[in-house]
């Protein structure tokens, strides 16, 4: 898809109700500090729409991104290590579930995943609980560039084996910094909203 516009049209705190969007939306999940807004740029074309922190747990409302008046990106809060008062990260999970249930146009979730480690409890409970939510999570394995090439069919074999994934599962390798897998994503994103290449 070739970006002519972005806005960040909506932003939705614990207390917001959930926009009735009549356009598809692709939400990404992820553990605070897996590059979730470094992907969102990056597939945007821009530098710092959404906002990146070395601070974990920095986005806290469910954003979202309209893309050329034809879509959505929905940024959904990290889960995991953030330092945020355990009653206010359950907040947080409940306003997720809020979104995957509520949600009308809602065509697929992207999970990501640090593929330089193991796939912690936190991404196989999320995984498990988007499952559960009636959606096969694609997954992308985030900071492709911070492994030697050798290295990447393990550390996949790991992502595969952690999360208990099955065989048809789609698992993207990316890279924030060189862009590689960015036009596998967005690919697979244009035939989920029904958009012709």
């Amino acid at each position: 898809m070739v970006i002519k516009n972005v806005s960040l049209e909506t932003v939705c705190g614990i207390t917001s109700k959930i926009p009735d969007n009549q356009l598809p939306e692709i939400a990404f999940a992820g553990k605070s500090n897996v590059g979730k807004s470094s992907l969102i740029n990056a597939l945007m074309n821009r530098k710092a729409l959404a906002r990146t922190s070395s601070q974990p747990g920095k986005t806290q409302t469910i954003n979202f991104y309209n893309i050329n008046e034809c879509m959505y990106l929905v940024d959904l809060p990290g889960y995991g290590y953030a330092k945020v008062p355990e009653s206010e990260r359950e907040k947080w999970g409940k306003m997720i579930e809020n979104y995957l249930h509520r949600s009308r146009q809602l065509k697929a979730v992207f999970l990501l995943v640090d593929i330089r480690h193991k796939p912690g409890e936190n991404d196989k409970t999320m995984y498990d609980w988007i499952v559960y939510q009636g959606y096969r999570p694609i997954i992308i394995a985030t900071k492709l560039d911070k492994l030697k090439r050798s290295q990447v069919p393990k550390a996949l074999k790991e992502l595969h084996g952690g999360l208990g994934l099955r065989s048809e599962d789609t698992v993207i390798p990316f890279s924030a910094v060189n862009r590689q897998g960015r036009d596998e994503i967005w690919a697979l994103m244009d035939a989920l909203i029904g958009k012709k290449p």
